[in-house]
C-alpha cells in the first residue's frame, strides 16, 4: 500500500514547502483539483522540477479533451494522471494512449458513476490502470470514504488496483488499510496537522504495519 497526499487549498509556493518536509517519506503527491483550477497546470512543472524523483497526480478529472488535456500534464511532469470514468469511453481510451506513450499512469475517478461493478470492469478492459473510489468533499459532509465499494470493486472484479478518498484520517485509517487498497488517499488530515511530517510518518506506519 502506498499513501498520497492530496495538496488542494494551498498555492504553489505552499506547495514547495511542505513537499519540502516529506518529499522522502510520502510515496505520491496530489496536485489537487482545485489548486490546477486556481493555478493551472504549473504546480506540477515546479513541483517535478525541483522534486525530480517525486511521484506526482494530477487531479485533473479530464472528462473531455483525454489526449490534450492528458498530454497537458504529462508533458508537466506528472506521474499520475485522474480521469473521470462517467467520461466518454473514447475520451478514457485518450487518456489510456497519452499514458502509455508517457510512460505514465491513468486514474479512473469513480465519482458519479452507477453499475459500480460493470463500469470498473469496462475500465479495467479499456486499460485504466487504477480505480478510485471517491467520496467527494461536499459528499464528506454526509458520507465517509466508499470502504464498502472498495471491498466490492476487489471482490468482483480480478486483479484491479485500487484507491480510496474522502476524508481518510486518523480516526478511519485502520479500516481502510484492512481493506487493502493499492494507494490510500488523505488530504486535511495531514495538511492541516500541527506537524505534517510527523503526521506522514505517523499514517505511514499505520500503513506498513498492518
Amino acid at each position: 500500500m502506498k499513501l498520497q497526499i492530496a495538496l488542494d487549498k494551498v498555492d504553489t509556493s505552499a506547495a514547495v514547502k511542505m513537499v519540502g518536509e516529506i518529499f522522502d517519506v510520502i510515496d505520491i503527491v496530489e496536485i489537487g483539483t482545485p489548486m490546477i483550477v486556481y493555478e493551472g497546470i504549473n504546480p506540477v512543472k515546479v513541483l517535478k522540477n525541483q522534486f525530480p524523483n517525486l511521484t506526482i497526480l494530477a487531479d485533473v478529472k479530464i472528462v473531455d479533451g483525454g489526449e490534450i488535456e492528458a498530454n497537458y500534464a504529462f508533458d508537466a511532469g506528472a506521474d499520475l494522471v485522474t480521469v473521470l470514468a462517467i467520461a466518454p469511453d473514447d475520451t478514457i481510451r485518450a487518456v489510456v494512449q497519452a499514458a502509455r506513450e508517457h510512460g505514465g499512469i491513468c486514474v479512473a475517478d469513480m465519482m458519479c458513476s452507477n453499475n459500480l461493478i460493470q463500469r470498473t470492469a469496462e475500465l479495467v478492459n479499456l486499460g485504466v490502470d487504477y480505480i478510485c473510489l471517491h467520496t467527494g468533499v461536499d459528499e464528506q459532509k454526509s458520507k465517509s470514504a466508499p470502504l464498502a465499494d472498495l471491498n466490492k470493486v476487489k471482490k468482483h472484479v480480478m486483479g484491479v488496483k485500487t484507491s480510496i478518498a474522502g476524508g481518510i484520517n486518523f480516526e478511519t485509517i485502520h479500516s481502510i488499510v484492512k481493506a487493502s487498497p493499492d494507494i490510500i488517499i488523505s488530504g486535511s488530515a495531514l495538511t492541516t496537522a500541527a506537524n505534517l511530517r510527523e503526521a506522514v510518518l505517523k499514517m505511514v506506519a499505520v500503513i506498513r504495519n498492518n
